[in-house]
């Protein structure tokens, strides 16, 4: 499912016109964005935890080349299912 499609199914399931489907969920991800960057977690009951974890410094190895090089710190968006989420995709 892309981007369209799920504006498609929430105009569909919500009864709201297409337009208004992309602006609500242009809103969450910009929501979620917005929280994740400012270092907060977003817990949605039932669906998941986004959260941003860190990754350490580490060594790797340049493919081409075969040259080890440092792979910067940085951090990364995490999610984590939630029990209901789980429980519907193992039904």
């Amino acid at each position: 499912m892309n981007k369209a499609d799920l504006i498609n199914a929430i105009s569909t399931q919500s009864g709201l016109s297409k337009a208004d489907s992309k602006k609500a969920i242009d809103a969450v991800v910009k929501s979620i964005t917005d929280a994740l960057a400012a270092g907060d977690k977003v817990s949605l009951i039932g669906f998941g935890t986004f959260s941003v974890a860190t990754r350490a410094e580490r060594q790797g190895i340049n493919p081409a080349t075969k040259k080890a090089i440092t792979i910067p710190a940085r951090k990364a968006a995490k999610f984590k299912a939630g029990a209901e989420l789980a429980n519907a995709i193992n039904k």
